[in-house]
């Protein structure tokens, strides 16, 4: 007699669709498929001398080592929130003193994924709504499905997200009887994933105004995802939203080690409202009690050595040579295409290209089979990046990553993916 099926819970039903998962898959398993697809960071860079010699030194002392191999705090270690503190000041190019914040307003988690989860978990209830880029993080629309918020997505342009649109769109929700729903403004500010996109400095304190001057039933919060902040290559490091934000009770600032530093290592820490900071503790303390705490050791160590910042820069020269790579052989390969286009992102892992809206390039198109199967090379399908069924979302573009392969091999990459865009042309 065969057992009865499992039943599984609603919100199991809604978190099934994880592209991430089989993109991840790919890109770790098919080693003989050119991967332009895979977020990960290039592993010759990942600072392997500086985490061993920051565990020696940890270690060396003794009743250290034995306090950071013990369960840590739920807020995070101690010393490692007194360095995020002025490492957030030398981001902001100020004082420690004018953050007007203290390390009781700071929490790390496990990656920032983690404090996304954490966040969907504490503020969404079903049919609750969240403002999103188009396109956005789709990882992120992937956490918001699984608590079953209403996501919508704003109309963007080569300066981020368009500060009219989202006035349009909290005017339609307004109008619709739904403007108590509206929890959040969700933006990734820096060399967006996936389009490269930087929102500029004047719409980052536009935002700020829109969710205080919408706040009018409830607060709405603003989630700064800023992972990619430090990967730049061209210009000038600006502001955050968050720094716009003088009352420090709108804007939530998210930030990871992942990209800069080692995603194996995973730390990262948001800057939370003073009075959001409970309600998090109390979803995280259920979750695992705290993030690893000789994890945590490894980053403060390396931050307060001053090696983090000389790490970084290494990363930052890396990176632009390989963006370079990417962008010289779109010139070169793509440029004869007729309705073909990409932006030219000053930092971050990603070129977001453009296809003529009748070449398809999802999971299931003639083209996102031809180039894997055939010419041995992965892309991000673009539609992904944007909510289901949204009126703005565009199923002809896709997302370029430079992070994995070298310079040699993302020119070849690229020549193959014209090739396959040639084919279904």
């Amino acid at each position: 007699m065969s057992l009865p099926d499992i039943r599984f819970s609603q919100r199991r039903h809604q978190a099934s669709v994880q592209s991430i998962a089989y993109l991840m898959k790919q890109g770790l398993e098919s080693r003989n498929v050119i991967s332009l697809a895979a977020g990960f960071v290039d592993e010759v860079t990942l600072p392997v001398s500086l985490v061993r010699e920051a565990i020696a030194d940890i270690l060396t002392d003794d009743p250290d080592g034995h306090s950071v191999l013990q369960y840590g705090t739920t807020a995070g270690l101690g010393p490692l929130r007194d360095n995020l503190l002025k490492h957030m000041a030398r981001l902001e190019k100020c004082s420690a003193t004018d953050l007007n914040v203290t390390t009781n307003e700071i929490v790390v988690t496990s990656g920032s994924q983690q404090l996304l989860q954490h966040l969907s978990d504490a503020l969404f209830d079903p049919g609750d709504i969240c403002l999103v880029a188009a396109p956005t993080y789709f990882v992120f629309l992937g956490t918001l499905n699984g608590v079953g918020a209403r996501t919508i997505a704003v109309d963007t342009d080569e300066n981020g997200m368009c500060m009219d649109a989202l006035e349009a769109e909290l005017t339609n929700i307004e109008q619709a009887g739904d403007l108590n729903r509206v929890k959040m403004i969700y933006l990734v500010s820096s060399f967006e994933n996936p389009s490269g996109v930087t929102l500029v400095d004047d719409r980052r304190k536009q935002v700020v105004e829109i969710a205080k001057r919408w706040s009018k039933e409830q607060r709405i919060l603003i989630l700064e995802d800023a992972a990619y902040r430090e990967l730049r290559y061209e210009g000038e490091d600006g502001p955050s939203i968050w720094i716009n934000d003088e009352t420090r009770q709108h804007v939530i600032l998210a930030q990871t080690f992942s990209k800069s530093f080692s995603p194996g290592i995973r730390v990262a820490y948001g800057v939370l409202p003073r009075d959001l900071v409970p309600a998090i503790h109390d979803v995280k303390g259920n979750f695992d009690f705290g993030s690893p705490n000789l994890n945590q050791r490894i980053v403060s160590h390396a931050i307060q050595s001053g090696k983090y910042e000389q790490h970084v820069a290494g990363l930052q020269s890396s990176y632009r040579v390989k963006r370079d790579a990417m962008l010289t052989a779109a010139d070169e390969f793509f440029s004869d295409l007729p309705g073909v286009s990409w932006l030219r992102p000053n930092g971050g892992l990603y070129v977001w290209m453009t296809l003529p809206d009748e070449i398809k390039t999802g999971f299931e198109s003639p083209l996102f089979r031809h180039a894997t199967k055939t010419e041995n090379v992965m892309y991000v399908p673009g539609d992904i990046a944007y909510p289901k069924d949204s009126p703005l979302q565009k199923k002809c573009q896709m997302r370029l990553s430079f992070g994995v392969e070298a310079p040699d091999t993302i020119r070849e990459g690229m020549r193959r993916l014209s090739q396959a865009v040639r084919h279904v042309m």
